[in-house]
Order: C-alpha cells, then structure tokens, then sequence
C-alpha cells in the first residue's frame, strides 16, 4: 500500500512516525516533508499547498491513501479532488473544511445547531466604526479574531479596551492578517480553562483520540503573543471522563449531524478547542485537521494500529471501531528560533538531536528543519517538537526537558513551564 502524507511540519513527522509503526507492507510518502521524514518515508518535492501537483502526484504514483496534515489545502479542495480520482483521504471535504476556513461560517454554523460557544457578532472590515462601537460597548476582556486561516495567531483576547481599539485598527485598517481579516469575528470573553479534543470521522460515526492541553503564547506563564504553539500534553487532568462524554454529545455530535444534515459530511480530523467553563463546555473553535504540536504527545499515546483507523476512517468503517490508547501520559516542547513569532533567522547549526532521541521515551520530531552541507540547520520558527512518553506527566516532562537540555542551536527559545496547570491539578487531586 502507497501512503502520500500532506505537509512538513512536526506534526507531519509525527504522521510518518505513527504509520511506519503500523503492520504489513507499505510505502510512505511525504510532501514536501522535511529531513525527520526522509529517515522514514519518501520525500516528494511538492509544496502542501500545490493541489493540483498533489493531485498529479497522486494519480500517477498510485497512492492508495492520502493523510492531510495541514488546514490550507484542505480549504482549497484537495480532498475533493482526490476523492474524485477514488483515492481514498483522511481529511474533510473544501465545503465541511469551512469549519476552519472561515470562523464566521463556523459561529453561525453553532447558533444554527445549538451549539454552546460564546456571544459573538460579525463585522466586514469595511465595517470598522461599527464593529469599534460594538467592542466599546460591550467591553473588556473581549476576543477579537481574524475569520480566515491566520497559522493559528488570528485571534487576539484583549484584556483592556485600548488593546481591543488597537487590535481592530490592525485587522480592519492595516490588514495585519491579509486576506484572513476581510472580516472580524468579535466573541465575548469565556472564563474557564481550555482543552483540545480530537474525533477521527468518517461522515457519520467517529471516535476519540487522546484529548490534550497546547500553549499558545511565546512566553511562560501564557505571556506575550500567540504562536502555532509551544507545547502541549496529553491526556489534560482537567477534562474529565463526564466533561468529556457532556462535550461528545453535545459538541461533537451535534456538529457531525449539522454538517450531514447540511450536505457536508465531516470526513477526517475534527479538532474541537473547548473552554471548560462553569455552565459546561464551549467552543471556542474548530480546527479541521490535528494540531500542532498536540499531534506529537497524542500519536505517542495511540496503541491502535494508525493506519488500519485511518483507512477505516476514509472508507467509513468507524462503527464499532475500537481505539486503543495509552493509559500513560506524553509531553512535546517545542524548540524555536529567537524571534519567533515575529521575524527571525534561518540556517542556524542544530546540535544533540540524535543525543536527545537516544534518551528513554523520547522523540524529536523535526518541524523547521533542513539539511545542508554542514548538518542539520533551521528553516522555520518553530524548529523542533522533543516528544516524551512516562507513566505519568511528571516522567513525560522530564524527559522531554532532559532531551532539550541536550540540544543546541544559536538563538533557541523554548518554554520551561509546559505542562505547569497539568501537573498542579494533579497534585490536588
């Protein structure tokens, strides 16, 4: 069996890793992949986002399944046209990817179906003085989001009214996120902690993959601006196995049946971000694919064969299909350039991942990586996700700080407080 994995970010990696580990004879492919695919797969020299390169590809290798990492060519079509030549696809169609193409289809597609989210009005960006009035109205804290893909850093929660003014003015007037800001979804400010849930589909039934916490922003404590996120961990301590099943039937559920009864059954990876608040859980949105770098801790905790649930995924064979998941705990930190998230270098040296890797539990997967004459360097902000599993979160961040101890490149960052809520709701248990 041919396998094309879509994407070369860390969470592609993790991809390959996971079905290289599944049973039987079968070949991967990445696309474009990176230098910590190449070690397991194929790398095809193909951007994500070149859907009719893909599609060419595809075709005329024989690929038999098609897994999707990243959102863009999802919303662009690519698992339409796949399908149109009968190859089969882990990922949702262009229509039911809208449930992250365009935030506003996503609020209006919950108040349609009774779905719990927060308050929100829409503004077109012509449409500044209104949505500025509407802002000074209702007040901070208040979240602004750009509705289109922004790379995960669309969406802003202004703690004070001048930050919301500002935050506005960039979106509507400066164009701070291109294309993305032709129009403005404004929410109110929900209380309470956030989780990412993960349903596998196959456009009528579904099943749960390990649930996980991200960090978004750049600097410890939550501080600073958002990013595509700095780690994450999995299971989160604080979504329980009631808030989880009160989130199934009245979140995941209710958007499967909405998007059938809609004419665009969800097939593949839907990524759910709640915020557990005091009334129960809220959407605070969709994602139409895995995350990033939720992916890494999650894929670690899988026992299921990966490739036997994603084909049974794309031939809509999840009905009774059982998942096996660890009852451990994993970890992912993530490595990035000095800068990040705004400008910053390429080409710097990387040292010690073979080193980290070699420790117990522990993988480094590459993100922003390339190889060059002289090694392994950076080619992007995030550059490395070091992944860890241990019978509990304690050991699983250990080791993933151990590992990242023993790597080095000029300018690294990373976060020395990943897993810190996890782990402090542990120990009051």
């Amino acid at each position: 069996m041919r396998i094309l994995v879509v994407g070369s970010g860390g969470r592609e990696h993790a991809l390959v890793w996971a079905i290289s580990r599944s049973a039987g004879d079968h070949e991967i492919q990445c696309a474009p992949g990176n230098p910590g695919t190449a070690a397991l797969a194929t790398n095809v020299a193909i951007a994500a986002d070149d859907v009719d390169g893909l599609v060419k590809h595809a075709v005329s290798t024989g690929i038999d399944l098609c897994v999707v990492g990243p959102e863009v060519p999802l919303v662009m079509g690519l698992a339409d046209r796949l399908r149109a030549k009968g190859i089969r696809v882990v990922g949702p169609s262009a229509a039911a990817a809208q449930l992250e193409g365009s935030k506003a289809f996503s609020k209006a597609f919950m108040e349609r179906h009774g779905i719990p989210t927060a308050a929100y009005r829409t503004f077109s960006s012509a449409d500044h003085a209104d949505a500025l009035a509407y802002v000074r109205k209702a007040g901070a804290p208040i979240v602004i989001k750009a509705s289109g893909l922004a790379a995960g850093k669309g969406a802003v929660v202004c703690m004070t009214l001048s930050e919301a003014e500002n935050t506005l003015a960039e979106m509507m007037q400066h164009n701070a996120f291109g294309e993305a800001g032709a129009e403005v979804v404004v929410e109110e400010f929900m209380e309470g902690e956030e989780a990412s849930v993960f349903a596998l589909c196959d456009g009528r039934d579904y099943v749960l993959l390990s649930h996980a916490q991200d960090h978004k922003r750049i600097g410890e404590g939550d501080t600073g601006p958002n990013t595509g996120g700095m780690g994450a961990y999995a299971p989160a301590p604080v979504l329980s196995d009631d808030l989880l099943q009160t989130a199934s039937s009245r979140i995941i559920e209710p958007t499967l049946a909405g998007m059938a009864a809609e004419g665009a059954p969800y097939e593949g990876i839907l990524y759910v971000g709640l915020m557990l608040t005091e009334v129960g859980p809220k959407v605070v949105g969709y994602n139409c694919r895995l995350g990033d770098p939720e992916t890494q801790p999650v894929l670690m905790l899988l026992e299921s064969d990966a490739l036997d649930l994603f084909l049974a995924a794309a031939e809509g064979r999840l009905k009774d299909h059982q998942v096996r998941v660890s009852s451990e705990s994993a970890a992912c930190v993530v490595l990035a350039s000095e800068g990040y998230p705004g400008p910053y270098e390429k080409g710097k040296r990387i040292e010690g991942v073979e080193a980290a890797g070699a420790l117990d539990g522990v993988v480094v997967f590459q993100a922003g990586t390339r190889s060059s004459s002289e090694g392994l360097e950076s080619s992007g902000g995030r550059v490395l996700a070091v992944t860890a599993r241990g019978p509990d979160l304690k050991t699983a961040l250990d080791r993933c700080y151990q590992a990242a101890a023993l790597i080095s490149f000029e300018g690294m960052q990373y976060r020395r407080d990943i897993g810190r809520k996890g782990l402090a709701r542990l120990a009051a248990v």
